[in-house]
C-alpha cells in the first residue's frame, strides 16, 4: 500500500448561509491550508499514486482566487469543502484537512469501505 500527503494553499472568499446571526454571513476571505491524503495499492505508469502537481492543479484550478459560493452548489463551510476536495481527488483521496484560519481546521474522512485497499493478499 502506498500513501502520499500533499499540503497547499488556496486563497478564496466565501460567505455562509446560517440559521443564526454571524459575521461569517458576510463576504470574507481566507488563506485556506489544505492537506490531502491519498492511498493506493498500486502505482500508476509513472510510479506514483498521483503526481503532486496534478493534485494541486485539480483543486486550485477550481477554487483558488474565487468566490466559493459562485463555484460550488453547497454552503462552503470548511467541513463541506473538505468533503468536496476529497471527492475531486477520487478514488485515491481518503482524508482531507481544511484549515480556514489558525486554530480552525475541519477534517473529512472517506468511509472505510470506499478506500482503495491492497489486493496483494496481505492484511494492510
Amino acid at each position: 500500500m502506498y500513501e502520499i500527503k500533499k499540503t497547499f494553499e488556496i486563497n478564496a472568499a466565501h460567505f455562509l448561509t446560517l440559521d443564526y446571526p454571524s459575521k461569517c454571513a458576510e463576504l470574507h476571505g481566507h488563506n485556506w491550508r489544505v492537506t490531502v491524503y491519498l492511498r493506493s495499492a498500486e502505482l500508476n505508469a509513472n510510479g506514483m499514486v498521483m503526481d503532486f502537481t496534478e493534485i494541486k492543479q485539480r483543486i486550485t484550478a477550481k477554487l483558488d482566487h474565487k468566490v466559493l459560493n459562485d463555484v460550488v452548489d453547497f454552503n462552503p463551510t470548511a467541513e463541506n469543502l473538505a468533503r468536496y476536495i476529497c471527492g475531486e481527488l477520487a478514488p485515491f483521496c481518503y482524508r482531507t484537512d481544511v484549515r480556514e484560519s489558525e486554530g480552525n481546521t475541519a477534517t473529512y474522512w472517506k468511509p472505510d469501505e470506499d478506500i482503495p485497499r491492497c489486493t496483494c493478499g496481505y492484511n494492510l
